[in-house]
């Protein structure tokens, strides 16, 4: 079974976009498994940039199919809003993109009840007001849309108006909020349901098909292994299982098809939003990384906070996921940065650990361990080859293999699609 994974090794927007873009080229089918339009996937192609929040980054392609499967929680508008705006640009999608027809649909109360949550907590998640957690809490509550409801509008009607009452009833009780009109919900879905009709399809079928011809096909995550609601730092995580381990359910093909697994690594940390940040730089740190890296966030806009490569965290990504290679992000970043650290443990309590503990609540209190490298001064965006890196790059690179275990298969030192070493 050809395939390939692309994930998140840390909190998102370690520049899974612009890797995805580069290995499609060899894909045949591009397969969006999980998250929804809380994510942001950045490509440039040309001088054009392109931010995506539900369309697989295949799409940029013109012979690739896409497909958004039935992990994906769908929010109508944002994802037409895509699909015109890759159609004005002259990337057509009609007969080579489909999305799961039971992929769960985002309803705008689901963004309503995000807002006001987020506002009566006395500690902040972070949420990006999207509906993504409320969506997925009415998915395991079995109270859910999914794409199939909203096509057929008469069953859309019936079930809106069996569900919004109890929605609209919790949404004036117990957060003082305005109801949701029904009319307008109507209105608007019903323009959703024509549109969004002929892209509705069994995309677990056509991967499983695909699978079985030999196609090559390439899976892609959402956000980072550390925002997984199972595996990462809880509570401050997203809703799904954000690593590989979500591949399977995600995408309705058997475990052992997720083939070959690509993490994306940046070559320092971000974060965007609360939760705990062990290597978080202090105020001249953060604000050199954020300038040089241009970190903020794709979807928010809100500046993201930076630090030094948690290598701890790294291995422990690595592990869970099973890893194949890396691809090492933003390394020109940090050109003339001397020394350049790594965090190779943690002190907790006065003990020294070199594994991310399980108790996510302990990060609250670590000690980065650091070991120091030295650092470049050679811009790395003129390097079309490994060996034309200065050789304290290669040694940073090294570094980072040892942590992670597995080879820095890409190296991207630059925005562009043509800004990356493939070795």
């Amino acid at each position: 079974m050809p395939a390939t994974t692309v994930i998140g090794t840390q909190w998102g927007d370690e520049g899974k976009g612009k890797i995805l873009d580069l290995v499609a080229d060899d894909a045949d089918l591009v397969v969006r498994y999980q998250g929804g339009a809380n994510a942001g996937h950045t490509v440039k192609v040309r001088g054009e940039q392109f931010v995506f929040h539900l369309l697989p980054s295949g799409v940029l392609h013109k012979t690739k199919l896409n497909l958004i499967a039935n992990g994906v929680v769908l929010d109508p508008e944002a994802l037409l809003a895509e699909i015109d705006e890759l159609t004005g640009a002259g990337y057509a999608l009609d007969g080579r993109l489909f999305v799961s027809g039971r992929a769960h649909v985002v309803m705008p109360y689901h963004k309503k009840f995000d807002q006001v949550r987020e506002a009566a907590r006395t500690v902040k998640i972070g949420t990006t007001s999207r509906g993504i957690g409320p969506c997925y809490t009415d998915k395991m509550a079995r109270n859910g849309f999914r794409l199939y409801d909203v096509v057929d509008f008469e069953r859309f009607r019936r079930k809106l108006a069996a569900v919004l009452p109890v929605k609209n009833k919790i949404l004036q009780g117990a957060y003082g909020a305005e109801p949701i009109d029904e009319e307008e919900i109507l209105a608007q879905f019903e323009n959703f349901s024509a549109r969004l009709r002929p892209f509705a399809a069994d995309t677990g079928g056509m991967v499983r098909k695909a699978l079985k011809e030999d196609k090559n096909v390439f899976f892609e995550g959402a956000q980072g292994t550390l925002l997984d609601i199972d595996h990462g730092t809880y509570p401050f995580v997203t809703s799904s299982n954000s690593c590989a381990l979500g591949l399977p359910a995600g995408a309705g093909i058997p475990p052992q098809a997720a083939g070959r697994i690509i993490g994306v690594a940046k070559a320092y940390t971000t974060r965007v939003g609360e939760g705990p940040f062990p290597t978080e730089g202090d105020g001249a740190l953060d604000e050199a990384l954020r300038k040089a890296g241009d970190e903020f966030g794709a979807t928010t806009g809100r500046p993201r906070r930076c630090g030094w490569l948690d290598g701890v965290a790294l291995r422990y990504v690595s592990e869970l996921n099973g890893l194949s290679a890396i691809a090492l992000t933003k390394l020109d970043v940090l050109t003339g940065m001397n020394p350049i650290k790594v965090c190779t443990a943690y002190k907790i309590g006065g003990a020294t650990h070199e594994d991310f503990p399980a108790d996510t609540a302990l990060l609250d209190g670590v000690e980065p361990v650091y070991e120091s490298l030295p650092g470049w001064d050679d811009d790395l965006r003129g390097c079309h080859t490994f060996d034309d890196f200065p050789a304290a790059a290669k040694e940073y690179v090294a570094f980072v293999e040892k942590i992670a275990g597995v080879r820095a298969s890409i190296i991207s030192v630059g925005p562009g699609r043509e800004e990356t070493i493939v070795r």
